[in-house]
């Protein structure tokens, strides 16, 4: 493929993610033109919604799997790997608003969502031996809260950096889950009275 027309379909996808993801029913046509591509074109390359649909779900897996990779999640130090993690997936989330439960309907993008999951679920339990996270929780339960924490991020922090969303994100996940000596101790010097 050309570089022009790889742009122009990576253009399309991620104006169809967004579009999408407002509004289910948009037409290939509508988001052809919101993303300044020639209808024919996108008709060449998909033969109809569901085809784009599926072209989406494997751009959004493909930057899940590159944020992973990121992150380093097996070797990097928790708190890093965390923090990068969150960032990354916040910058996901916002270019590729896709909705993942339709991913349920092609077993093959699942099984590759649920390598993703599994991925980020060995790292947690990687912080809980490592002692950052407090051991007892109920099975998938902090990664969970975390898909959670995320995906909220995307409608209610709009106006924060990725980096900034992460930080509230990880502030709120291990004010949850973190063991007492993993959180950072805030600095409350200024609502203390002056000694007298």
């Amino acid at each position: 493929m050309r570089a022009d027309a790889a742009r122009n379909i990576e253009l399309l996808l991620k104006t169809g993610a967004c579009m999408l993801a407002e509004d289910p029913t948009a037409s290939i046509g509508a988001i052809a033109a919101a993303a300044g591509v020639d209808r024919r074109t996108v008709y060449r390359r998909f033969a109809g919604r569901d085809e784009l649909l599926t072209a989406i779900h494997q751009a959004r897996l493909g930057a899940i799997e590159a944020a992973i990779e990121v992150a380093r999640l097996r070797e990097a130090p928790v708190p890093v790997a965390l923090h990068r993690f969150v960032e990354e997936i916040v910058g996901v989330n916002r270019t590729w608003p896709a909705e993942v439960g339709k991913m349920r309907l092609d077993p093959e993008l699942w099984a590759r969502r649920r390598r993703s999951v599994d991925e980020v679920e060995s790292f947690l339990r990687r912080a809980t031996d490592e002692g950052f996270l407090r051991p007892g929780s109920p099975a998938r339960w902090p990664g969970n809260v975390l898909g959670q924490l995320l995906h909220l991020a995307t409608a209610e922090l709009p106006g924060l950096s990725d980096a900034q969303a992460a930080d509230v994100i990880v502030d709120t996940f291990l004010r949850a889950f973190a063991q007492p000596q993993g959180l950072p101790v805030p600095d409350r010097s200024y609502d203390r009275a002056p000694l007298s």
